[in-house]
């Protein structure tokens, strides 16, 4: 299989054409169209060399948007992803470019390093996805007969998956671990403790615990302008957040002959329910009390308390006795009240992850 090492570069003006590919060109072949005709025209010849797409919006002879639509009706987008690299940052330009498929829209002008840093995590996640569909295209039979391959298999898409995550919203790595460790930590003391529902394998634990680090896996698809905002979200930006649990089921259905796997269920119910709430009032879908699965509700609290204890860009790191405080009297939602008994016997091991704090 050809390695995609090319990016292209579609701007109808030259310097804007050369700043991008000043950032790009140590790492990457770089290609260049001055309008939507010349584009699709690479894409053509070069789709199976193709890493990602740079491309504007207002062009000559053929626009940004008329380019997606080429490679929507052609299948392309599935293995390229586009950026829209625009100075219309207008809604209705915004919600046209997601509704056609496209990855992200940057703004003019951008910050070269979080460019980078987005374009790069987004073709290393194509790439391994087009690596793996490649490795089950030639094992299929084999997989389907050793259950322990599929498994291994599995858990190189959740590191891959994870590591993008890292690239994206420039974390130390350590977030997802630690909402490992926190969920297997309460879904043990739950199930020792006899709660219903809790009456998992230390298996099926495992599994939940490794599925919790891809409950994120959506932001892959948010914005730098709305995930990296040091001040308060507008109701449409926080509107298009949300939507991250969505997309990250739909980057989860993606990854070919997973969907009969425990682990695909666990993971595929953590990215879209984590941010459900035990009073009805979470998204995306408005769950109420045990119409959330436990693992979720489980995941739910976990990011809910390393979100407090972490330093953003929006506010500072909380002490372990604030956040507890918050989580406990309910300021940061609803939570099951078998939950929050759990969480609190079991603040004093939380504590130790992070004895670095």
């Amino acid at each position: 299989m050809c390695k995609r090492n090319i990016i292209l570069i579609v701007d109808d003006v030259e310097i804007n054409r050369a700043i991008l590919c000043e950032a790009f060109c140590c790492d990457y072949n770089i290609l260049e169209a001055e309008n939507g005709r010349q584009a699709v025209d690479i894409i053509d010849s070069s789709y199976d060399r193709i890493a990602a797409v740079l491309l504007d919006i207002q062009m000559p002879v053929m626009n940004g948007f008329s380019v997606l639509e080429y490679m929507k009706t052609k299948g392309y987008l599935e293995s390229i992803p586009v950026f829209l690299i625009t100075a219309d940052d207008s809604e209705e330009s915004m919600l046209k470019g997601f509704s056609l498929g496209v990855m992200d829209i940057i703004g003019k002008p951008f910050i070269t390093y979080f460019l980078q840093r987005r374009v790069n995590s987004v073709v290393e996640l194509y790439r391994t996805r087009e690596q793996l569909a490649e490795v089950v295209k030639l094992q299929e039979k084999a997989l389907e007969e050793k259950a322990s391959e599929i498994q291994s298999l599995n858990n190189s898409i959740i590191v891959s998956l994870s590591a993008a995550i890292e690239f994206r919203d420039c974390e130390s790595g350590e977030h997802v671990q630690r909402i490992h460790d926190l969920t297997r930590l309460l879904l043990t003391n739950m199930k020792e403790e006899g709660y219903s529902g809790c009456d998992f394998t230390d298996e099926q634990i495992e599994q939940i615990a490794t599925a919790a680090i891809m409950h994120d896996v959506g932001k892959i698809a948010i914005p730098d302008s709305i995930l990296n905002k040091p001040g308060k979200l507008t109701y449409e930006e926080f509107e298009l957040m949300k939507t991250h649990t969505v997309v990250g089921c739909e980057l989860l259905n993606r990854i070919p002959n997973s969907t009969d796997t425990a682990m695909y269920e666990y993971a595929f119910d953590i990215c879209r329910h984590h941010h459900e709430k035990w009073d009805g009032k979470g998204y995306p879908d408005g769950l109420k009390g045990d119409e959330i699965s436990i693992w979720s509700q489980v995941v739910s609290i976990a990011d809910c308390y390393d979100a407090l204890r972490s330093e953003r860009v929006y506010k500072p790191a909380y002490t372990h006795e604030e956040a507890m405080k918050m989580i406990l009297n309910g300021e940061c939602g609803q939570f099951n009240p078998n939950l929050l008994s759990s969480f609190k016997s079991q603040q004093e091991k939380i504590r130790q992850f992070y004895l670095t704090k």
